[in-house]
């Protein structure tokens, strides 16, 4: 049975309220932080073809950023709380988007996106059955720039995968970083409340078996390997980030991040885009 229809911002229960919340700051923590890892190959890509399309990606997971940080914002909050005057443990993005980039491997980086896009894709999909109309008005964008994201690894995926040294890389990269691409699917303290209310009618867990057949057939059909199903629940990272559990590269990263402004005294900033309901 169809969930009912939450009203808006100010209409919310507490406990709707509060779903919510759990789920955006998932959704908006993820892109923010992956997409600042993403700037980390700019310019050093294997082609200058791929520095544009990995800045472009970049840009376009900042913008999926603002979407969802916006929407915490109807909430009261300002966008110096949301992100600049958090602190580290406060984040709710996988450890997946945190994880530092082998240097020097792009098969590294294409993996990643690979894994992290089509999880997005999955779960974009199940938003749009979502009972929460601000989230459905911005789901249509959203899904248009992740297909190209998809597109984009999977055509690296199968270039890099052509020889012998290709694949091998290939398949360190998926090696090292399958714990983390799993706590995607990890779920926040809110999960059932998230499922029960309509805000994301599938289950993170079903999600994670959607993702486990797709990546998993695209990587077998280049000769690249994955981990058994059962073996599944005792792979995933310790440190799920869903939890404020991290790992050692986010606390980097998020001194880096915040680096200019703290070390400013600043006590406002400007926002990463315009706002979507302004434009």
């Amino acid at each position: 049975m169809a969930s009912a229809r939450l009203g808006a911002p100010g209409d919310l229960s507490e406990r709707e309220r509060e779903a919510v919340e759990a789920l955006l700051y998932q959704l908006a923590d993820d892109e923010f932080v992956v997409a600042d890892r993403y700037t980390d190959w700019q310019c050093q890509g294997p082609t200058l073809e791929a520095d544009i399309a990995i800045a472009n990606i970049a840009q376009d997971e900042l913008g999926h950023a603002r979407l969802w940080y916006d929407l915490l914002q109807d909430f009261g909050y300002e966008e110096t709380e949301l992100i600049w005057e958090r602190e580290a443990e406060e984040f709710r993005h996988a450890t997946l988007c945190e994880q530092s980039f082998e240097s020097g491997d792009w098969a590294d980086a294409v993996v990643r996106s690979y894994f992290y896009d089509v999880a997005e894709f999955l779960q974009v999909e199940a938003l749009a059955e979502t009972s929460y109309p601000r989230i459905a008005d911005r789901i249509e964008k959203v899904n248009g720039e992740e297909h190209y994201h998809r597109e984009h690894a999977q055509n690296w995926l199968e270039r890099l995968c052509e020889d012998a040294e290709g694949t091998r890389r290939v398949q360190a990269a998926v090696d090292d970083l399958y714990p983390y691409a799993l706590t995607l699917f990890e779920p926040t303290a809110k999960e059932d409340d998230i499922v029960e209310l309509g805000i994301r009618p599938t289950p993170l867990a079903q999600l994670r078996e959607e993702w486990y057949d797709l990546t998993g057939a695209f990587l077998d059909g280049l000769g690249v390997s994955v981990p058994d199903r059962e073996a599944l629940d005792d792979l995933v990272a310790e440190e799920t980030g869903r939890d404020g559990s991290h790992t050692d590269d986010w606390q980097r990263q998020y001194n880096e991040l915040t680096y200019t402004y703290r070390m400013l005294d600043r006590t406002e900033a400007r926002r990463l885009m315009a706002d979507p309901d302004e434009v």
